[in-house]
C-alpha cells in the first residue's frame, strides 16, 4: 500500500481499499446520476488518484457493476423478507415482478441506475449471465419448493430470465394509467406466469 492518498487512512488490504472506492462510487451515483458519475469523481470522493481507481476496477463499466452488484445483496435479502409467504412458482414469479417494480426505483445503488436517460448502461447489466444468475438467486431465496414445483437448476435459470426480462419490460415501458399492483398482479396471472 502507499502512504499517500486515502485522505490519510489507508486501507489494511485490498478488500478494504475496493470496498472504499464502492462507496465512494455509490455516493457519486447517488449524486450525480449513473450518466455523470466520472472516475474523477469517484476518486475524488475516496480520496485517490484515478491510477488507484484503475488497480482496483479495470473500467467505470466494472466498478458501476460492482456498485450495483453490492447493493443487490441487500435488497435480496430484503425482498426475501417481503415475500415470505410466497409458495407457488407462479406467486414466485408474479410477486417479485410486482415487488422489483415497486421497491427497485428507490434503492440507493440499484434505483438510480434505472432512471429516465440512464437505462442503456443497465438494461445491458438486466440481461446479462450475471444477472440472470442473480434473478435465479432471488427466487431460490423464496420459500417455494422449486423441485416439487417442476423446476431444476437449468428450469430455474430460464425461469429467472424470463421474470428479469418481464421485470424490466414493465420498468422502461409503464403503462398509462398506470396499473395498481392487484391490476398487475391479476395481468401476470393471466398473460405471464408459466404454468407446468
Amino acid at each position: 500500500m502507499r502512504t499517500r492518498g486515502w485522505q490519510g487512512d489507508l486501507p489494511q488490504d485490498a478488500d478494504e481499499a475496493r470496498a472504499r472506492i464502492l462507496t465512494a462510487a455509490t455516493r457519486c451515483v447517488e449524486r450525480y446520476g449513473l450518466a455523470k458519475t466520472r472516475l474523477v469523481d469517484v476518486a475524488s470522493e475516496a480520496g485517490v488518484t484515478r491510477q488507484t481507481v484503475y488497480r482496483y476496477f479495470s473500467s467505470v463499466d466494472e466498478m458501476l457493476t460492482a456498485v450495483a452488484a453490492a447493493g443487490a445483496v441487500d435488497f435480496l435479502d430484503r425482498m426475501a423478507a417481503a415475500l415470505g409467504q410466497v409458495r407457488t412458482a407462479e406467486d414466485a414469479v408474479t410477486e417479485t415482478i410486482i415487488y422489483c417494480l415497486c421497491v427497485l426505483p428507490d434503492e440507493p445503488a440499484l434505483g438510480v441506475m434505472l432512471r429516465a436517460g440512464e437505462t442503456e448502461f443497465f438494461t445491458r447489466e438486466a440481461t446479462s449471465s450475471g444477472a440472470v444468475a442473480l434473478g435465479a438467486e432471488m427466487l431460490r431465496r423464496l420459500p417455494v419448493d422449486w423441485a416439487a414445483e417442476g423446476y431444476d437448476a437449468a428450469a430455474l435459470d430460464g425461469l429467472a430470465e424470463v421474470v428479469m426480462r418481464v421485470w424490466l419490460s414493465f420498468q422502461q415501458y409503464p403503462n398509462h394509467p398506470p396499473r395498481t399492483p392487484d391490476e398487475l398482479r391479476a395481468f401476470l396471472r393471466t398473460w405471464v406466469v408459466p404454468r407446468r
